[in-house]
């Protein structure tokens, strides 16, 4: 007689296959941080400024 095996209840995935590996490159562009911030910066700067030489 054969040794039955038991069967072991598995639930639903719990992503259902939407898993994402943030480790892979995607492409796109890549940007320093730093320029970003200092695009900001520089943007309040020019606003400031514009402000008080009108007003």
């Amino acid at each position: 007689m054969p040794v039955l095996k038991k069967r072991q209840a598995r639930g639903p995935a719990g992503s259902a296959g939407l898993v994402r590996y943030f480790d892979v490159d995607e492409g796109g562009p890549k940007m320093n941080p730093k320029v970003i911030v200092g695009v900001v910066v520089a943007l309040i700067v020019v606003e400031v400024m514009v402000s008080v030489i009108l007003f």
